[in-house]
């Protein structure tokens, strides 16, 4: 076909660089090829990008924009390219436009406690420099290390103490956004209540970069809670029997900072990852944390445990032993991927449920002869299932593909969702209408033609 551009690649280039001088700018192939997709994702971009850039700051952002609304490019923002659903893998002849410079901890303020940060601030940065004046930064998701502020707010990214202090949501204040006209605004305020105009910061939490490109972020940060805090592990017969205990616990009166669950298969990869013993006659791992509540708190917890018949309790006030119970949940994935291929879910269901979500899973990889390893955020409901398959087969296996549908349907069935806290990006669009219902996914669109109407940011994720 015939095909006759009113630009070379050259030519807009040289107007990105104009407009955005403070960038770096990458073009060429092998650089480019690196950012082509992140390596927690499944590839599911296609194409091959047309820049790279690392902006250095909203100028540079708006610059982005204005080439892409001159050049009708798609501009797909990153933070540090953690996303596990390709939320920011490259799209042919796109922009892929980071904030990763963009990571300077703004303001720490004690007194008011809050934080406010660019987008691309490591949240284990933040974390430790709230730390510094007695508070910390309650979201902790998996990739806490390595991911950012900005993209852990695009996302709504949860973590392992969502239990008791939320998602990324629950604790984002207010943002500043630019939109893909380049204008930028400013939402929500450093004030723990508004109730002024519609809330369109949370519109904007969780939006994967559709809606808008994230500058800053103002967030809440919590006191260190005074006390020793404990940490312990028991085993249960069976993931079904772990899951009815963490509901009597959640409903107890104590407040946990952590509830893990870790299946049977998954506590036996991190045997033979660790050279460890903790699945010999275990049927699934519980591990637990409280941050404060004292000998009281600690004692009921134990009753419960007996009332499940736990086996092989222990607790621990001990630092360096907490931290090494904690280690076998941060060591959970390595030890498991080293399977094979995979993939790892991310569904949630109500808490009544989740006991019949775990029973569910362990049946399918039953029934269709699947290897599932299910860990999860069993206090929040939150359950990641990864499934396996031989390295050497070049392909997602059918019957993956089908566990994976049974699962998604059963979530949704239980009054769930098939995305607790890893996004949707390119790998889950075609279920919003499923999960959300045919006038809410209209609406979501209307939303997004509204606030990009050129459909220039980050096309194809979130919405299909």
């Amino acid at each position: 076909m015939a095909f006759f551009p009113a630009y070379t690649d050259d030519e807009i280039i040289e107007f990105l660089k104009i407009h955005a001088p403070h960038a770096t700018v990458i073009t060429t192939a092998a650089e480019l090829a690196p950012h082509q997709a992140g390596k927690y994702g499944m590839g599911a971009g296609s194409g091959q990008l047309l820049a790279y850039i690392e902006v250095a700051d909203t100028a540079d952002i708006q610059g982005v924009l204005q080439t892409a609304r001159k050049f009708h490019l798609p501009v797909i923002p990153q933070a540090t390219a953690t996303s596990t659903v390709s939320g920011s893998d490259g799209e042919d002849h796109a922009l892929l436009l980071s904030t990763r410079r963009m990571n300077k901890i703004i303001e720490v303020n004690r007194a008011d406690q809050v934080a406010v940060v660019q987008p691309g601030v490591i949240n284990q940065d933040l974390d430790n420099a709230a730390r510094e004046v007695g508070m910390f930064y309650a979201p902790d998701p998996g990739s806490k290390p390595i991911s950012a502020v900005g993209g852990n707010t695009a996302t709504n990214a949860g973590g392992m103490s969502t239990v008791k202090y939320g998602a990324t949501r629950d604790n984002v204040l207010g943002l500043k956004v630019i939109l893909a006209d380049g204008r930028e605004l400013s939402l929500g305020h450093r004030t723990l209540k508004q109730a002024f105009g519609y809330n369109l910061t949370q519109l904007f939490v969780g939006s994967e970069g559709t809606l808008g490109v994230i500058t800053e972020v103002t967030v809440k940060l919590m006191p260190i809670p005074l006390g020793q805090p404990i940490t312990g592990m028991a085993f249960f017969s069976d993931m079904k029997t772990l899951a009815a205990a963490v509901t009597e616990i959640r409903a107890s009166g104590v407040y946990p900072a952590m509830l893990e669950a870790l299946d049977g298969p998954t506590v036996a990869a991190l045997d033979r990852y660790e050279g460890t013993h903790y699945a010999q006659g275990n049927g699934a791992l519980l591990i637990l944390r409280l941050d404060n509540g004292g000998a009281e708190a600690l004692q009921r917890v134990q009753g419960i445990l007996a009332d499940f018949d736990a086996q092989h309790i222990s607790v621990t006030s001990d630092p360096e032993e907490q931290a090494a119970i904690l280690k076998l949940r941060q060591d959970m994935l390595p030890a498991v991927f080293a399977n094979g291929s995979h993939v790892m879910e991310d569904m949630a269901v109500p808490l009544s449920q989740l006991a019949n979500m775990m029973d569910y899973i362990a049946k399918i990889a039953k029934e269709l002869d699947v290897e599932i390893y299910t860990a999860g955020h069993a206090g929040d409901g939150n359950v990641h299932p990864t499934l396996i398959w031989p390295k050497e087969q070049t392909e997602v296996p059918a019957k993956v593909t089908k566990a994976l549908q049974l699962m998604f349907r059963e979530a949704l069935r239980l009054g769930g969702t098939i995305s607790g806290e890893h996004a949707v990006g390119l790998l889950k669009n075609q279920w919003n209408n499923e999960e959300l219902g045919e006038n809410v996914d209209q609406l979501q669109h209307q939303i997004k033609a509204l606030l990009d109407p050129m459909n220039l940011l980050n096309p194809g994720r979130k919405i299909d």
